[in-house]
């Protein structure tokens, strides 16, 4: 460990050597990856102290979990990460900021962080003497509650992502197919187990399908691989009439080159990763059947918010 780590608060060290790996993983794995195997990945590189191990009596966090969490407001604020639906992702200003070494890094941050605080007149911002992170979580509550509620958040994706992941690709297909029913789309095609020349799902707007758009929807039940854009380009092959729009839709996510050969496509491609899906089924969840519903019961919890 070198010197400027050595010299630094238990806590502080902590959250620059996380923070850092966070920056690091993120740009190995190409700027994006969700927190969880985020967290995984620290977890097995970081040698951590029996002191950062340590699980909070009242929450059941680990400390360095909840140090991360809470630290990465400030690089959120400074604009080097940003976080959205259970993913994270570093900026173009994150990857530039990794020169700088972990405490430099931290330091940084923290600095952008208070600055923002100054524009927008919190008075946290007037802060002078660093404390320790115990006292510093007990003043700054706001940012306490902000990281604890993304820890929250981060958990309840990830159960969320297992119980998609436990199912089988049919059961993950007739998912699809519920949530297009509660978004007012007739369902009369979905496909058998066996051959189905491409197509999983046909959706319509009316029940005889006279009106456009008419959907032609692929699904891969691939929470552990990304779709490829020869997946998209032999979707693009089977919108042969005017006013089909090719939907595909995945457990995991889709390459760079499949999300670009969508959007440059001549024909309507909308691409569904695991993440958009989530967001879609809690948007429309009231509108599904309590048979649809089964198929991935939600509970929403409710939060004291912040103004900011």
């Amino acid at each position: 460990m070198n010197q400027e780590l050595e010299n630094l608060a238990p806590s502080k060290r902590s959250a620059a050597i996380t923070i850092f790996a966070t920056f690091n993983i993120l740009k190995e794995a190409g700027g994006q990856l969700p927190g969880k195997l985020v967290i995984e990945r620290i977890r097995e590189t970081v040698d951590f102290t029996e002191w950062e191990k340590q699980v909070y009596e009242k929450t059941g966090y680990v400390r360095w979990e909840s140090l991360l969490h809470f630290y990465t407001i400030d690089c959120i604020k400074a604009g080097f990460l940003r976080k959205n639906k259970g993913v994270w992702y570093l900026t173009e200003e994150g990857e530039k900021a990794i020169k700088l070494g972990p405490v430099k890094l931290l330091e940084t941050a923290s600095q952008l962080y208070r600055h923002w605080l100054a524009d927008n007149k919190d008075p946290r911002a007037k802060k002078g003497k660093e404390v320790e992170e115990a006292t510093e979580l007990e003043e700054n509550k706001t940012q306490t509650q902000k990281a604890n509620i993304n820890l929250l958040e981060d958990q309840a994706l990830s159960g969320i992502k297992d119980f998609i992941r436990s199912k089988n690709p049919y059961e993950f297909q007739d998912m699809v197919a519920a949530l297009l029913r509660a978004m007012n789309y007739h369902t009369p095609f979905i496909s058998p187990k066996g051959k189905d020349g491409g197509l999983d799902i046909v959706a319509y707007n009316d029940p005889l399908g006279a009106t456009t758009p008419r959907l032609k929807v692929q699904v891969k039940h691939r929470p552990d691989a990304s779709i490829p854009v020869d997946d998209i380009r032999s979707l693009t092959g089977l919108l042969n009439k005017d006013g089909d729009i090719g939907l595909f839709v995945t457990s995991g996510y889709f390459t760079s080159e499949a999300n670009r050969s969508a959007r440059e496509s001549h024909r309507h491609i909308r691409l569904l990763d695991i993440d958009n899906f989530i967001a879609l089924w809690q948007e429309f969840y009231n509108k599904l059947s309590d048979e649809d519903k089964n198929m991935l019961p939600l509970h929403p919890i409710f939060f004291l918010g912040s103004n900011e």
